[in-house]
């Protein structure tokens, strides 16, 4: 996405500027500006004179002939409560803007020979050791591009997680063989910056670039499920959870903000799962299709029911 400083709208400047009073995060800006841009684009005037009808009908444009995610739809919808709450107050009820009902879907979690298959499809030392990270650490992927040298604590075995989502920082478990890989990884690249840098050593490693490399090495390894980077996170927690480690923990890891995210979790475990019976089991064997009744051989040679 555009960062917005590249955006010479004078709309789009001010409402920068009403963020970046807040101490909204880079990606927060970049986001909310460009859907208020494309708002008006749609327009083809300012949004200043925008109406709700106005509003309403750029919704139904989002999903009917753009046919957008939810997840994009619900973050156009808080750049336009940003823009009419804040930039351009407005007389008329801005809460009355909906967000969209987003699905809840479970996520794909990959076992550990799935992850360590994938991690085999991959040549680059740089890559693969920034996807071991992700998974070591269950960090996101932007998290894991803004590492430097200074975030890992070999001496206390825990890694900084610095501006992570909300602009929190947090403290994880630094693995020790993940240690040794990281070890093995700065001798080769050995970056005055970023742990992984991208094009060069001012730049973090892109977040494209991960994606499209652990995409090719799934394929690679034969994984059929929809995975990105990110189920590598999801694998993370789900294996502490079958671990024993409690959820508030787990949140605290993964630097949840609400416990509810954490306990997703809770219904891709695979204990639980493999611990539920199912009802067929239960059934008398005389329900099951095809059953025929047994029968017997007597004294005469001659066949009899077991009730004769």
């Amino acid at each position: 996405m555009t960062p917005w400083q590249k955006r010479t709208n004078a709309l789009t400047q001010r409402m920068a500027e009403d963020m970046l009073l807040r101490n909204l995060s880079q990606k927060t800006i970049d986001a909310y500006t460009y859907h208020v841009g494309r708002f008006a684009q749609f327009l083809g005037r300012s949004p200043e004179d925008a109406s709700p009808e106005d509003v309403r009908s750029f919704q139904l444009h989002l999903i009917k002939e753009r046919k957008v995610g939810w997840s994009s739809f619900n973050q156009a919808v808080c750049g336009l409560r940003f823009l009419y709450r804040t930039t351009f107050p407005r007389h008329w009820a801005v809460r009355m803007v909906p967000f969209g009902k987003k699905p809840k879907k479970l996520p794909a979690v990959l076992s550990g020979d799935e992850v360590h298959g994938i991690l085999q499809c991959i040549r680059s030392l740089k890559h693969r050791t920034f996807l071991l990270t992700l998974y070591a650490a269950g960090l996101r992927l932007s998290e894991a591009a803004q590492l430097t040298i200074p975030d890992i604590d070999g001496h206390r075995m825990l890694l900084a997680v610095r501006c992570g989502k909300g602009q929190k920082d947090r403290q994880v478990p630094l693995s020790p063989r993940l240690l040794t890989e990281l070890r093995a990884y700065w001798k080769e690249v050995r970056s005055p910056k970023y742990l992984f840098p991208g094009k060069t050593f001012q730049r973090p490693l892109s977040s494209t670039t991960i994606q499209k490399t652990f995409k090719a090495a799934a394929v690679k390894a034969g994984i059929r499920k929809r995975v990105t980077p990110h189920t590598l996170r999801h694998s993370y927690a789900t294996g502490l959870l079958e671990a024993g480690v409690d959820l508030l923990t787990i949140g605290q890891l993964l630097g949840h903000k609400s416990f509810s995210t954490t306990m997703v979790y809770l219904h891709v475990r695979r204990p639980h799962l493999d611990s539920t019976p199912s009802p067929v089991d239960w059934l008398p064997v005389r329900q099951l299709p095809g059953w025929v009744t047994p029968t017997t051989v007597g004294p005469d040679n001659s066949s009899a029911s077991p009730t004769s």
